[in-house]
């Protein structure tokens, strides 16, 4: 069970440097049934409850064509997580891992990312499931994903190409 602030054993957490603004703004909020960590779910479900993406002014306009994909990615700031762990035990049997092999949300930068179904827009709200966060998590951005984006033109000399 996670326990809030907890350090389980081998975990290691460290002082946090001085924040530098990045200029992040907050684009809206995201509504869940849940209002506890202890109560959401690790890892959304396409076939999980109905959440809303509430986006507020002035990035309505940018809504315009998000109907057009069946799935989305959600990117958010978990604004109740802690971001002081360098090493984490998630099954807090002692053996831990760096932050960076890990999809926990404490994190330096507690950015997190969900592939959502999409279900419907209602005016300035985006009808979706498959999220994982707390109730009035604040919205980053939303984004097609990544698998349903099929490039315009074929690919060019010089550009990045994987193998």
């Amino acid at each position: 069970m996670v326990r809030e602030n907890e350090v389980r054993e081998g975990e290691l957490e460290v002082e946090m440097p001085e924040a530098d603004d990045a200029g992040l703004v907050f684009i809206g909020r995201i509504r869940t049934p849940w209002t506890s960590r202890l109560e959401t779910p690790r890892q959304g479900r396409h076939d999980g409850p109905i959440c809303r993406l509430e986006v507020f002014e002035p990035w309505l306009p940018a809504l315009k064509g998000v109907d057009f994909y069946s799935n989305l990615e959600v990117i958010y700031w978990l604004h109740r997580s802690r971001r002081n762990l360098v090493l984490q035990s998630p099954k807090n049997n002692g053996a831990t891992r760096g932050t960076f092999s890990l999809r926990s949300p404490v994190r330096p930068n507690p950015i997190a990312t969900s592939i959502v179904k999409f279900v419907a827009i209602e005016g300035n709200t985006v009808l979706v499931r498959g999220m994982d966060c707390l109730d009035g998590t604040p919205l980053l951005d939303i984004k097609p994903d990544r698998c349903e984006f099929t490039p315009l033109a074929p690919p060019q000399p010089g550009d990045f190409q994987t193998e």
